[in-house]
């Protein structure tokens, strides 16, 4: 089954659901990119949309973005595409959500961090490995430092350590993390309880409120991370060598250049 991305809507339009489909992991490829932009363009006008949740097919939310798609010959695409999508998501007039099981990597906890809410099932880990790798994951060095504080964002992506559910929840991060395989059915309580008896229109505005320093924030500094790697980082022997090793199944030898 090839890589696809799948948009339902509820009967009455209050609720949207993404979910992500790749047959290794949900990676976030160009392709699915492409998707997500371009499903979002269908968000804007459902005048009753109090949700929109995020997730990933099968037993992983993402496992992060494409390393084939980190070489030199396609990043330069890759990442300005992907940040964009960053940037339309923080746009949507709509409540967003990632609903998360199993493991968060990378690109794919980048999208996650993007979103108003994270609900989390208690088998979750959140990671950055991009230091793994080489180099450093851009969108989160914007995002993350606003969303927790600079202290735990500064270990997550530097030390690329996969963390809990629950440590991220008391971090602040995780709105809530549900236990015993109950968290379509916890999702849906939440609903019920802040979203449906709400206005629409009152969610939208509330939502852009809540967002404007972090929207302001990202736009202002994300460009920067941008160039710093495409121009910088993506051309060190270092992140050449990390890539190559990991397409090769081997331990990386690195030159510290």
């Amino acid at each position: 089954m090839p890589a696809a991305l799948d948009i339902a809507f509820t009967c009455d339009e209050t609720r949207a659901a993404l979910q992500l489909f790749h047959p290794k992991g949900n990676i976030i490829t160009g392709e699915i990119i492409a998707a997500l932009s371009s499903a979002l363009e269908s968000i804007g006008d459902r005048p009753h949309l109090k949700l929109l949740t995020i997730e990933g097919h099968g037993p992983d939310f993402s496992f992060g973005a494409s390393v084939p798609e980190h070489t030199s010959e396609h990043i330069g695409r890759v990442l300005p595409a992907m940040h964009e999508l960053i940037y339309a998501w923080l746009d949507l007039p709509v409540v967003t959500a990632a609903i998360v099981r199993g493991r968060c990597l990378g690109g794919g906890f980048e999208l996650a961090m993007t979103c108003d809410f994270i609900f989390a099932s208690e088998d979750a880990t959140f990671g950055l490995p991009e230091i793994s790798l080489g180099v450093f994951p851009p969108a989160a060095a914007a995002i993350l430092p606003a969303r927790v504080g600079s202290a735990r964002a500064t270990s997550a992506i530097v030390t690329g350590a996969r963390r809990t559910a629950s440590e991220w929840c008391e971090a602040g991060l995780v709105e809530l993390v549900s236990t015993g395989g109950t968290l379509a059915a916890d999702v849906d309580a939440w609903f019920t309880r802040y979203l449906a008896p709400r206005s629409a229109s009152a969610l939208r505005h509330a939502a852009a409120a809540a967002r404007l320093g972090l929207r302001a924030h990202v736009r202002e500094v994300l460009p920067k991370l941008e160039r710093l790697y495409l121009n910088d980082v993506i051309g060190t022997e270092d992140a050449t060598e990390g890539v190559a090793a990991f397409l090769a199944k081997r331990a990386p030898q690195w030159t510290d250049r």
